[in-house]
Parts: C-alpha cells; sequence; structure tokens
C-alpha cells in the first residue's frame, strides 16, 4: 500500500525490533532490557531508556498526586546542569559543589528574562520570597523548585552533589502517568535492571494513602528509537 504525503513511516530499526515484540505479552523485565539492547548497535547515538508507569491516581485530588525525587543506583548517564538559589556564601560553595550558577535574586531575574539552560533548580527556602515569582517561567518546564521534589531544601549544597550525582525528579502528568528517563542504551543489563527495579519499588513506596482500588496499573518500558514493552509486575 503506498504511503501518503506526509504520512510517518517507521525506521527500519524500529520495524526490526518491533518484529521482536509480541504486543500482547507481558515480559519480564529482563528479557525487556534485552530485546531493547539488541537494536543499540544500529543506532548513532546513544539512547535513553525510559519507563511509564500509569497510575490508578485521580489527578484533581491534590491528596492523591504522586511526586518526588530518588537517586537511581546506577546514575542515569546524563550530566545534569544544576544551578541553586541561595544568597551569600551559600551560593559559592553550591558553585564548589557543581551548580553551574549560584546566587539570589540576580539569578532570579536572569532566569525570569529567559535563561533556562539547566536541567535542576534547587533553592534554600529563605530564596523563596524572590523564586516563587518565578512560577509562570519555570513551571511549564517542570522545573519550579518545590519541597516534595527535595529541591526546596536548607542544605542546598548536598541536594546539589545528589542531583549532580544522578538524582532526579518525577512527578505525574495530568493522566496519572509518570514517565521517567531511568539510564542509557549503553549501560550494561545489569545497571538497566537495577535502575528499573529501583525506581518501580520507590513509586510502589510512594503510594498516597487516599488512593482506593489498584495503584500501579501498567508499566512500559522503550527506548528513544524503540518499540514499548508492558513489564510484569
Amino acid at each position: 500500500m503506498p504511503r501518503e504525503k506526509g504520512q510517518y513511516r517507521p525506521s527500519r530499526r524500529f520495524r526490526e525490533l518491533a518484529g521482536k515484540v509480541d504486543k500482547t505479552k507481558i515480559y519480564t523485565l529482563e528479557d525487556a532490557v534485552s530485546i531493547l539492547k539488541s537494536g543499540s548497535k544500529k543506532c548513532k547515538f546513544d539512547e535513553s531508556v525510559e519507563i511509564a508507569i500509569k497510575l490508578g491516581i485521580d489527578t484533581k485530588q491534590a491528596d492523591q498526586l504522586v511526586r518526588g525525587s530518588v537517586s537511581l543506583p546506577k546514575g542515569t548517564g546524563k550530566a545534569m546542569r544544576v544551578i541553586c538559589f541561595a544568597d551569600g556564601a551559600l551560593a559559592q560553595q553550591c558553585k564548589d559543589a557543581g551548580a553551574v550558577e549560584a546566587g539570589g535574586e540576580d539569578l532570579a531575574k536572569r532566569v525570569n528574562d529567559g535563561w533556562l539552560d539547566f536541567d535542576v533548580a534547587i533553592a534554600h527556602p529563605a530564596s523563596m520570597r524572590y523564586v516563587g515569582r518565578l512560577g509562570k517561567v519555570l513551571g511549564p518546564k517542570g522545573l519550579m523548585p518545590s519541597p516534595k521534589s527535595g529541591t526546596v531544601t536548607p542544605d542546598v549544597v548536598k541536594a546539589v552533589q545528589e542531583f549532580k550525582a544522578g538524582k532526579i525528579e518525577y512527578r505525574n502528568d495530568s493522566f496519572g502517568n509518570v514517565h521517567v528517563a531511568v539510564g542509557k542504551l549503553s549501560f550494561s543489563k545489569e545497571d538497566l535492571t537495577a535502575n528499573i527495579r529501583a525506581m518501580i519499588d520507590h513509586i510502589a513506596a510512594a503510594r498516597p494513602q487516599a488512593v482506593k482500588g489498584i495503584y500501579m496499573q501498567k508499566v512500559h518500558v522503550t527506548s528513544t528509537m524503540g518499540p514499548g514493552l508492558r513489564l510484569a509486575m
């Protein structure tokens, strides 16, 4: 059947990988990782590996939202660019700990003017008097510091070190899904498996008390250019 103009056509590599996947099957974590890694040598870049977890939560209820941060045992394979909102000597300590930028109201003004060249924003509670005004800038990007995610804390130096080392934030979307990058295809099977299992266990433990019924409904794993595989839980 001829392809219509503008119609998306999956790559040959994707079709080859998809041919190995039974959409009706629920895979063990080890088998799913093996399938994804089987196509890694045919890609010109190091693909990210992500998991998507469908949660049985009501996203309209504040006491059912799932948000936080977690340190994956094998890191993420990505060099995280961290900034910190802190005043005085703390700002320099954060830079010494690895923050690409640190400062007080001057940094807040720079961000408000459109500078967003970072992955994580950390803030000292005393800095929230001006960081709070950045909600319209940072909120839509998922970069707004929050106590629940561990990015608003008195110990900003420790937070900078943790996020630089691979600690990641997560939050559910409006449909009750949590999407998280858990490593790279270049990771060993053992390391990818350890990261994915740690993330699933962490989300399971983060179940809000207000949730009724089945909490974790489905879990899928995929790579940047690969098909999604449903995991056994």
